[in-house]
């Protein structure tokens, strides 16, 4: 395929060949890209492989919405789907002329928009969550932040739109813990999709659970039940069973989340999972460095609850 010809060519490939070195240090890279709305979007830098001019593409017939057919790539079938199909809709507008090849939950798609930008870092801070009527409303907004030219990215849930693209993964029937569960798992998420699916494992399981939207809401509530733990003299682990955290989340992702349970020794013994769509080894690594017990890829619920079990039964 050929290169994306942009003025800042050879910056932008430099940055997605050498993406997540902003990772684990409670920042973020986003490329920023348009889809002809007039409104800019950002996706994870981690999540990009490549970005291409949008090459002929084989339409497959009763494709879903938004969906344009397959390419073929390096040897690869994969699917291409036109994100303004789902997040900009416009009657009559052209097809997206870039393609940004992304890899995810173990899957490789290409993605269409109208053109890309430029990379840029951020911190987890300043990404906040979306109001829930406005969430609800876009449904494919995971997050928003200002760039310091005042400009609103809105970085998008393309875990959302693959799922609406082509089903939510299914959970099977799973058999329920061996023994009633002591104690409560506390799981953080900013995605609905992936946060459903967990729902489903964890109720199939038998399993009691609290959850939070993003890593900073997680941070506070688990404080504040060792706090409490601490009032009561008793050890936290009795009834916090483990944690279980996405890598990418607003306010505070992930690693530093982990770093700061592995910092305060009342969190000593409890088992913290981290649950991603960032499967590569540079992330599992990165969670090791941060002091996770184990990395297990969104979204197979078989292999999460597999994961999960042998820490609940404990």
């Amino acid at each position: 395929m050929d290169p994306v010809q942009h003025p800042q060519d050879s910056a932008l490939a430099e940055g997605v060949k050498d993406r997540g070195r902003a990772a684990g240090c409670n920042q973020m890279e986003i490329l920023l890209f348009t889809l002809g709305s007039g409104e800019t979007f950002g996706i994870n830098v981690f999540k990009v492989r490549e970005v291409s001019k949008a090459p002929k593409i084989t339409p497959t017939p009763y494709a879903p919405r938004g969906v344009e057919g397959v390419i073929s790539l390096r040897g690869n079938v994969i699917p291409v789907i036109d994100l303004a199909a789902f997040v900009a809709p416009r009657a009559g507008a052209p097809r997206g002329a870039t393609m940004l090849v992304t890899e995810f939950n173990r899957h490789t798609q290409g993605f269409l928009v109208e053109a890309v930008d430029r990379i840029v870092r951020v911190d987890w801070d300043q990404v906040k969550q979306p109001e829930d009527i406005v969430a609800a409303e876009g449904n494919f907004i995971t997050a928003l932040t200002r760039l310091p030219d005042g400009r609103l990215v809105s970085i998008l849930d393309v875990e959302q739109v693959l799922a609406v693209a082509f089903g939510e993964p299914a959970v099977p029937e799973l058999a329920p813990l061996a023994a009633p569960m002591e104690g409560t798992l506390f799981f953080a998420d900013d995605s609905g999709t992936a946060r459903r699916m967990i729902v489903q494992v964890l109720e199939r399981l038998g399993a009691r659970y609290q959850q939070a939207r993003n890593g900073a809401e997680a941070y506070a509530r688990l404080k504040a039940m060792a706090d409490q733990a601490e009032r009561q003299g008793v050890p936290l682990k009795r009834e916090l069973k483990l944690v279980l955290t996405d890598a990418e989340m607003p306010e505070m992702d992930g690693y530093v989340l982990t770093r700061q349970l592995r910092a305060d020794p009342r969190f000593d013994g409890v088992p913290v999972i981290m649950h991603s769509s960032l499967s590569s080894s540079a992330n599992r690594a990165l969670g090791q460095s941060a002091g996770v017990d184990a990395y297990v890829s969104k979204f197979d619920p078989t292999v999460l609850a597999d994961t999960l079990r042998p820490y609940l039964s404990r």
